[in-house]
């Protein structure tokens, strides 16, 4: 697996990295033993960094990491996130310094580690100016309980005011073939600052695969149930994208998959894709990624068959956009 900096200060990780999300079920029903099973999976194939958040299961998916670590004596690179309040109604955050250190310190305890590699601010809360919220961070970092510090789905102008006060290691924001707002700004200020770029559901929440989701089996709690892509006519529309990108990527020997992870990987040396499962199998679909090199031809096709703005509906309905700071 090849290697890229967690920012201009390291340290360094595997290009691709694991998002641990669903190993607390938000994309459908899972066990801890398929979940130790994808994590085998992952350290066999090179990945050595994962991504999960105090949010996850309410500390299942740290947990979860933290057992697999201690039963099989490896250690992962680790980045989690807190600033979100757990049982309260959505959009509730709390980045005050007393509310995060007590987050962190939970998540090095269920973790089972004395410091992560990289924290991040899970969601802003507005009462707080990003400096002050960096000034807590910082302090975190300085006692060595955090490698390193980041923000999930700010603007570039936050990222700016932030890097003003200290370095900002990386910022994580969904990005992928089908979501592009990050080409506005985002991107190219994490280039300039040394900052890494993360990109999260770089597989389109799964349908940028070779097999074809239905939406109807989707469960209530399944984070795509209510979000605009995946329902009705513009779902139909979006597949007619997928199926193109499909024959692309089979006509060249790859995985749908390992394509879409391998496009993010293209925009920069400084972008961390780390798509999610929860099972050994969908990760082998994906592991490849790094190993793909595009011609100009390639990327100019790609851009003819998704070219931005491509997929209908917003990636979020109106109830997930709390929290999420919106730009351009």
């Amino acid at each position: 697996m090849k290697k890229r900096l967690l920012g201009r200060n390291g340290p360094e990780v595997s290009a691709i990295g694991l998002g641990c999300m669903s190993f607390a079920g938000f994309y459908g029903a899972t066990s801890r033993e398929e979940s130790f099973a994808t994590l085998d999976a992952a350290w066999e194939a090179g990945i050595d960094f994962l991504d999960t958040a105090e949010l996850y299961g309410a500390g299942l998916s740290e947990t979860i990491i933290g057992d697999w670590q201690k039963a099989r004596g490896q250690r992962f690179k680790i980045a989690t996130k807190g600033g979100i309040v757990l049982g309260a109604p959505r959009g509730t955050n709390d980045n005050s310094e007393e509310h995060i250190r007590a987050s962190v310190e939970g998540s090095l305890k269920r973790l089972g580690v004395e410091s992560v590699e990289l924290y991040y601010i899970h969601r802003r809360d507005w009462s707080i100016p990003i400096e002050t919220v960096t000034e807590t961070l910082e302090t975190l970092r300085e006692e060595g309980l955090i490698g390193a510090f980041g923000y999930s789905e700010i603007s570039p102008a936050s990222l700016r005011l932030a890097a003003t006060v200290a370095h900002v290691a990386a910022v994580q924001s969904e990005y992928s073939l089908w979501t592009r707002q990050p080409e506005l700004g985002m991107i190219r200020a994490c280039a300039e600052l040394g900052t890494a770029f993360v990109p999260f559901s770089p597989l389109g929440r799964g349908i940028l695969g070779d097999t074809d989701l239905d939406p109807h089996s989707f469960k209530d709690t399944d984070f795509r149930k209510p979000n605009p892509r995946f329902i009705g006519r513009n779902f139909a529309h979006n597949m007619d994208h997928v199926r193109a990108l499909r024959a692309f990527a089979h006509d060249r020997g790859w995985t749908t998959a390992a394509t879409a992870v391998a496009w993010t990987l293209d925009q920069g040396d400084h972008l961390i894709p780390i798509p999610g499962t929860r099972s050994p199998e969908h990760l082998r679909d994906w592991i490849g990624a790094a190993e793909i090199a595009f011609s100009d031809d390639d990327r100019a096709e790609l851009a003819r068959i998704m070219p931005p703005g491509w997929a209908m509906g917003d990636r979020y309905s109106y109830q997930q956009l709390m929290g999420i700071e919106r730009y351009c």
